[in-house]
């Protein structure tokens, strides 16, 4: 079993967050997974940006505001 570093990326309304989680690859079963604590990371930094806690999403990762672009 190993782990590899990667960014997921979450996207709620006019907010995306990067966030450090570790994917963790085995010979066995489903894989790549991430450990619980990684997975509810992911909800927490989706449920603080439904929230507009931006606060919290930067400390749990990369806040970034999503602006549209009109051609």
């Amino acid at each position: 079993m190993s782990a590899r570093r990667r960014t997921k990326y979450v996207h709620e309304g006019q907010y995306a967050a990067a966030v450090e989680v570790d994917w963790i690859e085995s010979n066995a079963g489903w894989s790549p997974y991430l450990s619980l604590d990684d997975a509810q990371k992911l909800d927490e930094v989706r449920e603080a940006l439904r929230r507009g806690d931006l606060k919290r999403v930067g400390q749990l990762g990369r806040v970034y505001q999503l602006t549209p672009v009109t051609l």
